[in-house]
């Protein structure tokens, strides 16, 4: 992995795979058995240009976990790009506070821009319809767990992505980083006008995975392992479209039904957050909730450890990790959540 993680592009297997070790290594501290501080005086910039409940979060805690402080900005209102700054300017500017900088910005490529002006280690915390490589990391720590638990193998696994396949970065993050592994069977699914992009389904056609594409998703899916979801991004749609796209049907919807008649028990459901619970939405349905198929939970947790895995990769103390590591003095309950199973 390059001194930036600006993309997945920028990793091969063997990068990966070491991530997933480093992860693995993380998990006591990111469950709040034990403490370390081998990031103790460092500080994170997190500069989110874009709304940001998780990401934001997660990585602030990832970093805190690790020992650092963070230094946080959201949105451009408060930031000095409201007053005409370059990124080049900014970057310039926060490398000389900060030791490590995530950055979200709503235009695909800026934070490449940014992170050219700085030696300081740059993350990729999405950038418009583009990519968000940490996400498709702990998705991909997410598989590996999962199938672990279930004692299944990556090879020769059937994934669906479903939803928006052409503005949700998430998928083109995670689609290229399983193009990494042994030969997959990959099936897309997306509405008319949102498919993944041709040069994405090239690219992974051309790495030996079998690609399948369908317009809905009232097919027998009973060999599915994974089931991967995402919302419609409409905030990224034109007037035109966001008028197409009123009154979705639900024939991409994800829920209790689907799962049950078209897919297996062993099946896992994923998504990258948030869901869009409203009516009407046609995203995934809150009637999953307490399955234990669903994983979006557990899923969101192991960002947890990814993105310290990442931080202290990029820091280069990844290797200092157990040293000084003691248990925790404050309550933590068995369970973070009532339906946690």
């Amino acid at each position: 992995m390059s001194h930036h993680l600006l993309t997945v592009d920028s990793l091969n297997r063997e990068s990966v795979d070491y991530l997933l070790r480093v992860a693995a290594r993380m998990e006591p501290i990111a469950q709040r058995r034990q403490v370390t501080r081998v990031l103790e005086g460092a500080v994170l910039g997190n500069l989110f240009f874009e709304a940001s409940t998780r990401t934001r979060v997660s990585f602030n805690a990832a970093f805190c976990r690790l020992g650092g402080s963070v230094c946080d900005t959201t949105g451009f209102t408060f930031s000095s790009m409201a007053k005409g700054e370059s990124l080049y300017d900014t970057s310039r500017v926060m490398s000389g506070y900060c030791d490590a900088i995530v950055m979200r910005h709503p235009d695909q490529g800026s934070v490449a821009e940014f992170a050219a002006a700085t030696n300081v280690p740059v993350i990729n915390g999405g950038d418009g319809p583009g990519e968000h490589p940490s996400q498709a990391l702990l998705d991909l720590y997410t598989i590996d767990k999962e199938f672990q638990r279930l004692g299944k193998s990556l090879t020769g696994a059937h994934i669906l992505l479903t939803g928006d396949l052409k503005y949700g970065r998430t998928v083109h993050s995670l689609i290229k980083l399983l193009s990494l592994y042994d030969p997959l069977r990959i099936t897309l699914v997306s509405p008319p006008g949102l498919e993944m992009p041709s040069k994405l389904i090239d690219l992974v056609a051309s790495r030996g995975h079998r690609i399948e594409q369908c317009d809905s998703l009232a097919n027998d899916f009973a060999d599915l392992d994974v089931v991967y979801t995402t919302r419609i991004q409409k905030e990224r749609f034109t007037d035109e479209m966001n008028e197409s796209f009123q009154g979705l049907s639900d024939d991409f919807m994800v829920n209790r039904d689907f799962l049950d008649q078209r897919c297996s028990q062993s099946t896992i459901v994923m998504h990258p957050l948030p869901r869009d619970s409203r009516p009407g939405a046609n995203d995934l349905n809150v009637d999953l909730n307490g399955d234990p198929r669903l994983a979006i939970f557990r899923q969101t947790d192991n960002g947890i450890p990814m993105r310290m895995a990442i931080f202290a990769t990029l820091l280069k103390v990844d290797e200092l990790i157990e040293q000084e590591l003691r248990p925790v003095r404050w309550y933590v309950p068995t369970q973070t959540g009532t339906l946690d199973r």
